[in-house]
């Protein structure tokens, strides 16, 4: 995500350029991204800063058509097994019905998620080597195998706990 002001100054540059009124001076502009996504970054700022520095609250968005994705291709790979297919669409499926917010209805805006018992990990004493143990389960004999390594990632809503979990790795 980029804030607004970026965009707004291409429409600007646009117009000048190619000596025209009309949005980004006539030129068509393919956007691609995932509302869904992390929001940008505003230093300091409130929530009501990020969520008014995104390219929805600028005058461009009005000007904007939306399309949107609609098929998951991770379903259409040659040789995925169809219980594997079905148990990527139950994820992606229950994934967008938690940011919708239609997983637990009704919603007033605090609820309680339960996480399918097949997500978690129960049994452990150190909770890093389990999630990396669970993420890769094979480490030591594949660490230098490409598509062992991009198939798989662990996330973090803290830099503090990347950190740990690199610390960990190495």
């Amino acid at each position: 995500m980029a804030h607004k002001y970026c965009f707004e100054a291409l429409d600007r540059t646009l117009k000048d350029i190619m000596k025209c009124d009309l949005v980004f001076g006539g030129k068509v502009i393919v956007f691609g991204g995932d509302f869904r996504q992390i929001l940008l970054v505003v230093p300091q700022g409130s929530i009501s800063d990020i969520v008014h520095a995104t390219i929805n609250s600028s005058y461009l968005w009005d000007h904007c058509q939306i399309m949107t994705l609609t098929k998951n291709m991770r379903l259409f790979q040659d040789g995925l097994q169809r219980s594997t297919a079905e148990e990527i669409e139950q994820f992606s499926s229950w994934i967008i019905q938690i940011d919708d917010g239609t997983l637990s209805e009704p919603n007033d805006g605090l609820v309680d998620i339960e996480i399918p018992s097949d997500l978690l990990i129960l049994n452990y004493i150190d909770p890093i080597e389990a999630i990396v143990s669970t993420t890769y389960p094979t480490l030591m004999q594949k660490y230098k195998d490409e598509t062992f390594l991009k198939t798989r990632a662990i996330l973090a809503s803290r830099i503090e706990t990347v950190d740990e979990i690199n610390d960990y790795v190495l």
